[in-house]
């Protein structure tokens, strides 16, 4: 059984219209989000991200093309119907001070207020919660794992959890479709994992299309389902992760930088221009990974052990706590590779 369709977009154009002046960002973008699924945007900063999910949510019209949200023309829906239908998630940090307006409004009501907004759709902006409301509010806070902080104020909050109560809100909703504009920024390390896995939970457990600009590339090929690349040509590339990441199409997110990814590692580097060859032998992946790392950063270009040609130096490194470097038929021994950063050095 095949997933439904919720958003599809064909020959979509982004941009922005004042009068008679039409500024473009995209044109020729085709797309569709399934249920069931987690997509990420990727692109550098200024890349059109922001402006297609403000397009994707209604908040402003395409420049051309055709939109459709299970499967009627997205302009046909009223304010109302696509706060039913679609929930969205921006990036504003929602910090204790500095702020004005709705936002700052925020940081004054508890968390279980916050996520209680998600119902207004079916509430009314001073409509009392039902019983049903109330177990969708609990219910959400449980699967986000914030139930047991319900009662505590938002500005209490660390950027990681205030994230999550913001997911759990839009959860509320019952949106087919939900949006979020890099949702993981201004987080640590472990609550933008704790974010990502949240996220993927909702599209496969709750069948949501869930689609998110992300910077954070690795956690988007560990975690999503498909990819939409914005290049620098200002093409969308979309398909499956591992499709795209082994077509080469992730290179052409920074156009002519010298930065590559790296497929084999799943990484973004600066291209390796160094001259200077070494043979590297590891015993497992793992020491060859991290001794490639050194030897890059000292300025070296790793090689198989049978490459390289006459004179080439070699490395191999048996274990963290023992490596050799061999050079002009003179071998040195290594107890770590502090020991082997400082002999690295000395030939610069």
């Amino acid at each position: 059984m095949g997933k439904q369709i919720v958003l599809e977009g064909e020959r979509i154009a982004t941009g922005y219209r004042q009068g008679k002046q039409v500024a473009e960002v995209h044109q020729g973008l085709d797309f569709c989000l399934s249920g069931g699924e987690l997509t990420c945007l990727l692109g550098c900063n200024g890349a059109g991200k922001s402006t297609l999910l403000r397009t994707l949510s209604g908040m402003q019209p395409p420049l051309s093309g055709r939109l459709e949200l299970m499967g009627r023309p997205l302009e046909a829906y009223s304010a109302h119907e696509r706060s039913k239908t679609i929930g969205v998630v921006l990036t504003d940090r929602m910090q204790a001070g500095g702020l004005t307006g709705d936002v700052k409004g925020l940081l004054l009501l508890t968390v279980y207020e916050l996520v209680a907004l998600g119902r207004q759709p079916y509430t009314g902006f001073f409509g009392r919660l039902t019983s049903v409301d109330k177990t969708l509010v609990w219910r959400a806070l449980e699967e986000v794992g914030m139930a047991g902080k319900a009662r505590r104020y938002v500005a209490e909050l660390s950027d990681g959890e205030r994230q999550k109560a913001m997911i759990a809100k839009v959860l509320v909703q019952e949106c087919p479709l939900i949006l979020l504009d890099e949702p993981t920024a201004f987080l640590d390390v472990e609550s933008r994992m704790e974010v990502m896995r949240l996220l993927r939970k909702l599209a496969v457990e709750e069948h949501k299309a869930v689609l998110l600009s992300t910077h954070d590339v690795d956690q988007a090929l560990a975690m999503s389902d498909r990819l939409w690349l914005m290049t620098q040509e200002r093409e969308m590339l979309c398909g499956t992760t591992e499709d795209l990441v082994l077509s080469g199409a992730m290179d052409r997110l920074f156009g002519g930088t010298s930065i590559r990814f790296d497929v084999v590692r799943g990484i973004y580097a600066p291209e390796n221009r160094n001259s200077r060859v070494v043979r590297l032998e590891a015993a497992d992946e793992a020491l060859r990974y991290w001794a490639q790392n050194l030897l890059v950063r000292h300025g070296f270009r790793p090689v198989a052990p049978d490459e390289g040609g006459e004179g080439a130096a070699s490395l191999a490194v048996i274990s963290p706590h023992d490596m050799v470097w061999t050079q002009n038929g003179t071998s040195s021994r290594f107890c770590s590779f502090a020991g082997l950063t400082e002999m690295l050095e000395g030939l610069k």
